[in-house]
């Protein structure tokens, strides 16, 4: 019997010891959703202390010491991996406890042997090289950005977001360096032509939101709050600094302000801190105490147009959002990581509208957010908001307009289904709930749910877990000129699927002298609008005239031909996005057509945003969607309507804003000519202020229509006196190039690496590679473009392979261009689905083209 037992509990345990060790995540590359959660259970009260040491030139290795101290519920004799995304030479030595051991390296994580472990707290030191992968190091500065995941390719690190901590650092750097943290700094001393800065351990983190920024920086201090706040920048334009400091401030302050009061939380961290980066990848990042910025949205000079001003102020507004929401509440997976973009879009919008006019702040909400939303969601492969994610190394791609511009616009249907008050007590419950820890979007649903009767899970389905848009329809009957029956109907764009996209929006009768309103909160596949019963026959019918509702909304015929009765800005905006949609589908209107009712607009046409807005879908028909003898034949007209509209509006934001669309899309010589007489004699048009980067992509335009541009490009070269521009045009100069072998050795050098560090500079100067006056010898380039793109993801920052594609393939309609992409997806059928949809979203607008072309 008791043979029996022992023998039975053997099997009992030798069972349970296979299953467990069989349950132990494997060792490969990247974070592995199985490994992460595994550290969450087993890893906690986690502290960094890093001393780095960087030598001004970027070519030699920066030398590290890192003491690793955590909390380890040690559970069994499986080895702790530690992720470090490195060669393995770069890990010099590696002590666990007090005790020596031999580094190990295997597929991007630090093997630390059971053996060395206890439970309870433990203390690992390393010696290192660190990686240069993420610190984005440049002549004179470096600064460092770790999103998504690439923290662990500069030092050992547990490289998941719900695994916060706290960062103590130091560096060594330059004497005439500057540096900025996370953390306030404490101490700094000086020795032989290098200084060393100590700065206060940071608030819990994390490891994506580390960071700091070191380097040849000026520095700018103010108070916000009761704290001296830096900032610190490499501009050099005096004029654009002067315009611009107190500015900055200001809006950092204002947004400050807001949040502060409408989440009923005080700023939750130590410190305030700003770096304005030149040709920085991102608009910004939001680490708390060194908030990363784009330089060139921070600094404008007073001919800065409407649209400047309020990128600056969104983009403000959206990193202080942060603070809030992802710093302080972070996603616990970065599946959620659309969790802390849509709020701080969202709330960066209340924060701007909130000082403004409620039409400015719809009409900016609605141009901002509807045509980049729609950019994506439009196409085949349109992806999510909220997405499956297995391994941290694909988290980049997660990010895009789905996530920075649909989601804005569920969220605010969202606040609409439950009332803005609730809403606002929703969300100040998840924050006080998971402030300086980690929530999921089900958190938040759960926690909204309690505050609303509507269904909210079914909701969430469709607009949150499902991808696409509907396609809403009206029918209306008329008897004796009046409505006797008005339905809306709604269906999705693709698929035969029966789903429903509950939303607000608004129907407006247009007349000779009066608009009638109404409102519709469609939850049906068909619904009668019996408010509309009785009323007199309009000249035409406006869906959506608010710009609340999301879709393609069917468009009157009769719109076009009465525009001009349709007062609103807010009105005229969502007409000429619904004409839009509703051409690319191939229904309501031509290309040709659209284009020319947008260009009978541009003299009338006086509100800034629309302006803009029109004057891109101009571009876009003209290049695109046009046959290039059409294009050829229409290109004087264009240039006429442009130029003319160009005298006769009164606005100077209009003014330049006329001038850079008649300088995107002109081809002839006498509008050649009459540019290149602007930028040689530096003399814009009358009330048109142009800058040096206006003057810079003006010659690059000039130089596109020029079949010998040597000579021009270095003229312009030599114009530019910021070194950082000049790095810059450097890199885009060589696309823009007449000669083809220039052009052939720029793209080929884009297989290195070292070649693609500039990102923004690349994008850049991609678009001019491929500029539709270059095609045809640059449909070459499209097969190694693709193939290139899995190393492009792996090696670059989140936006890159996004950025890559579209300023590759954007402007293409040649049938062959497509070929090349039908021919890439065929011989590669296993190929990374979301990879594969970034490809589908790129080349869209390509698809259309054979279609609208015929």
């Amino acid at each position: 019997m008791k043979k029996g037992v022992l023998a039975l509990c053997f099997v009992i345990f030798s069972s349970s010891y296979h299953t467990q060790v069989k349950s132990l995540p494997k060792i490969e590359s990247g974070v592995s959703y199985k490994l992460a959660q595994l550290r969450k259970n087993t890893i906690s009260e986690i502290k960094y202390e890093l001393s780095l040491k960087i030598p001004e030139s970027k070519s030699e290795r920066i030398s590290g010491t890192e003491v690793l101290s955590f909390n380890y519920k040690k559970q069994n004799e499986a080895p702790l991996q530690i992720d470090f995304k490195e060669e393995a030479s770069s890990l010099i030595s590696v002590s666990v406890n007090g005790q020596m051991t031999k580094p190990v390296l295997e597929n991007e994580h630090v093997i630390i042997d059971a053996r060395y472990l206890k439970s309870g707290m433990n203390q690992i030191h390393f010696t290192f090289l660190a990686g240069n992968g993420a610190l984005n190091r440049r002549d004179g500065y470096l600064y460092a950005l770790f999103v998504p995941d690439r923290a662990r390719t500069m030092f050992p690190c547990f490289d998941q977001p719900n695994l916060k901590a706290n960062y103590s650092l130091s560096l060594t750097i330059p004497e005439k360096w500057s540096a900025i943290a996370n953390g306030k700094l404490k101490e700094t001393t000086v020795r032989q032509g290098q200084k060393t800065l100590e700065f206060n351990q940071s608030d819990l983190l994390p490891t994506y939101l580390f960071s700091f920024a070191a380097g040849d920086f000026k520095t700018s201090t103010e108070k916000i709050g009761q704290q001296d706040s830096r900032l610190l920048y490499r501009e050099t334009d005096s004029v654009k600094i002067k315009n611009s400091m107190d500015s900055i401030f200001s809006l950092y302050r204002n947004s400050l302000a807001y949040f502060e009061k409408w989440t009923d939380i005080p700023h939750p961290f130590q410190k305030h801190g700003m770096v304005a980066v030149p040709d920085f990848q991102f608009g910004g990042m939001e680490h708390p105490g060194a908030i990363l910025f784009q330089n060139s949205t921070l600094f404008l000079d007073q001919n800065a147009t409407q649209n400047q001003l309020n990128n600056r102020s969104n983009l403000i507004a959206h990193e202080v959002a942060h603070l809030w929401f992802g710093d302080m509440v972070t996603m616990n997976w970065f599946n959620d990581v659309w969790m802390k973009e849509v709020f701080a879009n969202f709330m960066a919008d209340k924060s701007t509208g909130a000082s403004s006019d409620k039409s400015v702040y719809d009409l900016k909400f609605l141009t901002t957010h509807f045509p980049a939303a729609y950019g994506v969601d439009r196409t085949l492969g349109a992806n999510p908001i909220r997405q499956v994610l297995d391994n941290l190394q694909n988290a980049g791609m997660m990010y895009g307009p789905i996530i920075y511009n649909k989601a804005p616009i569920m969220m605010r249907q969202l606040e609409l289904l439950i009332g803005e008050d609730n809403f606002k007590k929703g969300v100040s419950e998840y924050l006080k709930k998971y402030a300086y820890n980690n929530a999921s979007w089900p958190d938040l649903i759960a926690i909204l749910d309690n505050h609303t009767p509507e269904d909210l899970q079914s909701w969430n389905k469709v607009w949150v877990n499902d991808p696409g848009r509907p396609v809403i329809d009206y029918d209306v009957k008329y008897r004796d000129n009046t409505i006797e029956h008005f339905s809306l109907s709604q269906r999705p764009e693709y698929g035969k699927d029966q789903k429903l996209w509950p939303q607000e929006f608004q129907l407006s009768l247009f007349y000779t002298d009066r608009v009638e309103k109404v409102n519709v909160k469609l939850s049906k596949k068909q619904q009668e609008v019996s408010a509309l019963k009785g009323k007199a026959k309009p000249l035409f019918i406006l869906q959506n005239s608010s710009g609340i509702g999301y879709g393609v909304f069917k468009t009157d015929h009769a719109l076009i031909k009465n525009f001009s009765v349709v007062k609103d800005p807010i009105n005229r905006a969502s007409a000429y996005i619904s004409l839009y949609e509703n051409m690319l589908n191939g229904s309501g209107v031509t290309p040709q057509d659209l284009l020319n009712f947008f260009a009978g607009q541009l003299s009338t046409e006086s509100t800034e945003l629309n302006l803009r807005l029109i004057t891109g879908y101009i571009a876009t028909i003209y290049w695109e969607f046009l046959p290039e003898n059409t294009r050829l034949k229409e290109s004087g007209n264009i240039e006429n309507m442009l130029w003319k509209a160009l005298q006769i509006q009164t606005a100077k934001n209009n003014k330049k804003i006329l001038f850079d669309g008649y300088q995107g899309v002109f081809q002839s010589q006498q509008a050649y000519d009459n540019l290149y007489t602007i930028w040689k004699s530096q003399t814009p048009p009358k009330d048109v202020s142009l800058n040096d980067e206006d003057f810079t992509s003006l010659a690059l335009s000039l130089a596109l229509r020029n079949t010998n541009n040597n000579d021009l490009l270095q003229e312009q070269l030599t114009r530019i006196k910021n070194p950082d521009r000049i790095n810059r045009f450097k890199i885009i100069m060589q696309a823009a190039s007449s000669d083809q072998k220039v052009r052939d050795d720029f793209f080929n050098g884009l297989t290195q690496k070292q070649n693609r560090t500039n990102e923004s500079a690349v994008g850049a100067a991609l678009g001019y590679l491929h500029h539709p006056l270059r095609q045809q010898t640059s449909i070459q380039y499209l097969p190694k473009s693709l193939e290139l793109l899995q190393e492009i993801q792996k090696t670059g920052d989140i936006f890159f392979p996004d950025n890559w594609l579209r300023s590759t393939f954007s402007n293409y309609q040649n049938p062959k261009a497509l070929e090349t992409v039908n021919q890439f997806l065929s011989q590669h059928p296993d190929y990374n689905v979301i990879l594969k949809n970034k490809i589908l979203q790129a080349t869209d607008n390509l698809k259309r083209a054979q279609v609208l072309l015929k």
